[in-house]
C-alpha cells in the first residue's frame, strides 16, 4: 500500500515513550501510560478533545483480564465521548489503523499508543499462546526455544555464527548508551547459554513500557511539527502459521511488505528493525536489503528494551524522531509478531528535503 487516495500525506509528529523498566510492578498500566500521553500531546500542544481518533494496541495475555484496554482509557479521557478503536496486538499495527483511518478523510489527527508490562509472568510461557493449538502448542515450545531454532538453522547454513551474534548484540547496547529509556545499556555480558545456540545477550530483555505517537494529516502536519516524518508507505505481511513449513533463515513477509510499502524505491540511511533476538537482526538484513551504509537501530533496538505489545511502535517512534531532529532523511521502521519473525510490518518515513 504505496499510495494514499488523492495521494493525501500523513506524518507522525510526535513521539514519546517510557523509561524501559525490568519491572513496575507499583504502578498500573493506567498510571504508567498516562505520562506517556502527556508528554506526546505536550510536543504539539494538541489537547485530547483535538484529536480526531484513537487507537490503541495491547494484550489481554499480558494483563491477566479480558478487555484490558478499556482500563487504560482512563488515562486518555473518554469523555467527552471520542472515536476509538483497539488492535490485539503490538502498537504498530494500530498506527496502521490509524493511518488508513486518516486516509478516508475521516480525521486529520490522530493518537496512537501501546503498553506491556511482561514482568508480573512468566512471558516465555504467555507466547506459547501464539502457537498452533494442535500440532504446536501442545509440545510447549517457549519462544527462546523457538528463536533457538532459528539460529541453528542460520548457523547450519552458514550464514552467521555466534561470535557475530555476539557482535549484533555489541553494537545495538552500546548504542543504546545514548537512549535515556532503554533498559539495558553498555556492555553485553558474555552470559550463559539459555538455550543453544543463543547466550543471555542473544536474547531481549523482559521488562514494562509504553510508547504513544501522534499521526497528522498535510498541513496540519506542518502546523505540529517543525520537520514531520511523512509516512510514504505501510504495508503488513504473515508467514504460514506452521513452523515446519517455512524456511527459517529467510523472511519473504518482510521482503514483501518492504516492496510493498515502497522500501526498495530509494535507499534508506536508517532502519529501526524489531529483532528482539539477534539472529533475526541477520534475517531481516537481507531480507530488507539492508547493507553497512544504513544505520540500524542506533536507538539499541529490541535487544536494550523490548516492552511486548509497545516495542514495534518504538521502532516507528525512534525511525521518526531522527527524522524530526534533522538526523535522518529516509528511514525504515519494522515491527514483528509471533515466533520467528511471522508477522512482520514495515513503515517507511521521510523527511522535507533541507
Amino acid at each position: 500500500m504505496t499510495s494514499a487516495p488523492g495521494d493525501r500525506e500523513i506524518a507522525v509528529v510526535a513521539f514519546a515513550q517510557t523509561d524501559h523498566r525490568r519491572t513496575s510492578f507499583e504502578q498500573s498500566e493506567v498510571e504508567m501510560l498516562m505520562p506517556v500521553l502527556h508528554e506526546v500531546l505536550a510536543r504539539t500542544g494538541l489537547k485530547t478533545a483535538d484529536i480526531d481518533f484513537t487507537c490503541s494496541g495491547s494484550s489481554d495475555y499480558l494483563a491477566g483480564r479480558a478487555f484490558s484496554f478499556t482500563l487504560a482509557l482512563d488515562g486518555v479521557g473518554a469523555w467527552p465521548p471520542i472515536s476509538e478503536s483497539h488492535v490485539e496486538m503490538d502498537g504498530a499495527w494500530a498506527l496502521y489503523e490509524a493511518w488508513t483511518k486518516l486516509l478516508t478523510g475521516d480525521a486529520e489527527t490522530a493518537l496512537v499508543y501501546s503498553y506491556g508490562k511482561s514482568s508480573p509472568g512468566p512471558v516465555r510461557d504467555v507466547l506459547t499462546r501464539q502457537l498452533d493449538p494442535y500440532y504446536v502448542a501442545p509440545l510447549w515450545p517457549d519462544s527462546v526455544a523457538l528463536a533457538a531454532l532459528q539460529a541453528q538453522a542460520l548457523i547450519d547454513a552458514g550464514e552467521t555464527d555466534e561470535p557475530a551474534l555476539a557482535a549484533v548484540a555489541t553494537r545495538s547496547r552500546e548504542a543504546a548508551a545514548a537512549n535515556s529509556h532503554a533498559q539495558l545499556r553498555g556492555s553485553v555480558p558474555q552470559g550463559e547459554y539459555v538455550v543453544r545456540p543463543l547466550r543471555t545477550g542473544d536474547c531481549p530483555p523482559v521488562g514494562d513500557g509504553a510508547a504513544a505517537v501522534i499521526l497528522a494529516a498535510g498541513e496540519r502536519a506542518r502546523e505540529l511539527c517543525g520537520r514531520p516524518a511523512w509516512i510514504r508507505g505501510v504495508d503488513h505481511r504473515i508467514e504460514a502459521h506452521g513452523l515446519g513449513v517455512r524456511d527459517l533463515t529467510d523472511s519473504p513477509s518482510a521482503r514483501l511488505a518492504a516492496e510493498r510499502s515502497g522500501a526498495f524505491e530509494r535507499p534508506v540511511d536508517t532502519a529501526e528493525l524489531h529483532a528482539p533476538f539477534t539472529a533475526q537482526e541477520v534475517v531481516l538484513r537481507k531480507a530488507l536489503r539492508l547493507d553497512d551504509s544504513v544505520r540500524v537501530n542506533p536507538s539499541g533496538g529490541a535487544l536494550a528494551a523490548n516492552p511486548i505489545m509497545a516495542a514495534g511502535l518504538v521502532r516507528i517512534g525512534e525511525a521518526a524522531a531522527r527524522i524530526h531532529r534533522g538526523e535522518s532523511d529516509r528511514a525504515l521502521a519494522h515491527a514483528t509478531s509471533g515466533p520467528c519473525l511471522q508477522q512482520n510490518l514495515v513503515a517507511v518515513l521521510e523527511g522535507d528535503p533541507r
